[in-house]
């Protein structure tokens, strides 16, 4: 589990092909990785990863076929950045919304404007999606725990302040630039409960 406040952002450094599935090597220099054991999480991009191997200041994920089908992170370079958090532990504060790296589907930013001093950015989502977006409610991007300012039709928009900007992966998108979305999971759990039983 997750609060999608961002410790740090890490750096690809390797891309591996396993028979079809992939192994991301990730700098998280920004990161105490002397916390961080073989086998724990870490949120990438907003993706739960698990860790395999450590090396140095690195650390090594492997991304199965169905992840590399609902997420960006196949599409992911060598030097490209990307976001980190590692998984909550009892005591930590819970600054965000609860986020499980659980991605539901990507959405693609659509409108990108300067707001004041933040920057104001606006996404389109899957029809299925929409449903679950709500004004002043959570989400997450990347795995930035963001709050929801509008929703008109399929699409959204957030805010992101200047220390969000400067400090995730969020500051770099362009229009057209596609991200992983997580729903509130919250949202989720209650549209399963009301709807009738056997519909899906």
């Amino acid at each position: 589990m997750f609060t999608g406040i961002i410790l740090a952002k890490g750096r690809i450094i390797s891309l591996a092909e396993r028979v079809g599935d992939l192994e991301l090597g990730i700098d998280a220099a920004g990161l105490d990785l002397a916390r961080t054991a073989i086998g724990d999480s870490v949120c990438v991009q907003g993706v739960c990863l698990t860790v395999t191997r450590l090396q140095g200041s690195a650390f090594f994920a492997d991304v199965s076929r169905e992840t590399l089908s609902k997420t960006t992170l196949g599409k992911l370079q060598v030097s490209s950045n990307v976001n980190l958090e590692p998984s909550l532990r009892a005591g930590d504060a819970l600054g965000g919304h609860m986020v499980s790296g659980h991605v539901d589907a990507v959405g693609r930013l659509v409108r990108l404007e300067q707001d004041a001093r933040s920057w104001r950015l606006e996404f389109e989502l899957p029809a299925a999606l929409t449903r679950f977006v709500a004004a002043k409610g959570s989400i997450s991007l990347n795995g930035v725990s963001l709050t929801v300012n509008h929703v008109d039709g399929l699409r959204f928009d957030v805010n992101i302040i200047p220390h969000t900007h400067a400090v995730t992966t969020l500051g770099e998108l362009r229009v057209g630039d596609e991200v992983n979305v997580e729903i509130d999971v919250v949202a989720r759990y209650l549209d399963r409960l009301v709807r009738p039983v056997g519909l899906v």
